[in-house]
Parts: C-alpha cells; structure tokens; sequence
C-alpha cells in the first residue's frame, strides 16, 4: 500500500478530526459564556495540544521522541486534571 495507504489514513484522520472540531463548535455555541474566560482558553488550548501530540504520537517512530511525546501528553494531562473540567 506504501505511501498512497498511509495518505489515505492522514486524510481519514484529518477529517474526522474536523468532524470533531465541528462537533466541539456546536456543544460551546450551546452552552453559556464560561463564568472564568481565562480558565476556558487555558483549557482549550490544553486540550487542543493535547490532541496534536496525540497525534504526532500515532506516527513518529522514533523512540526518544515517542518519550519526548509521552512525557509532553503526560503532562498536559496533568495540567488539565488541575484546572479541572
């Protein structure tokens, strides 16, 4: 399949990916404006660093930076369970 199949899953992944940014859009444009807007931003951008290295984890072969990502991911994590949800 070589590289055509692995553009074939990049492009999957992308629009699913803009699937979920929609979905995301809808439910914020729902809800009422946040009672903290600084929490929020810190939180979404939390978030969305969260699902970039995500995805840089799905494809990055290399060992050290598949750590590097690891410990990244782990503590986005941990900065997100501290602002709470």
């Amino acid at each position: 399949m070589g590289d055509s199949g692995e553009a074939l899953v990049d492009a999957e992944s992308r629009i699913q990916e803009r699937i979920e940014e929609l979905q995301m859009a809808r439910e914020l444009a729902r809800k009422p404006a946040a009672k903290n807007p600084e929490r929020a931003r810190k939180l979404e951008s939390l978030k969305l660093a969260h699902k970039e290295l995500s995805r840089q984890f799905e494809v990055v072969r290399h060992p050290a930076r598949r750590n590097q990502l690891e410990a990244a991911i782990a503590d986005i994590e941990r900065q997100i369970s501290a602002i709470g949800t």
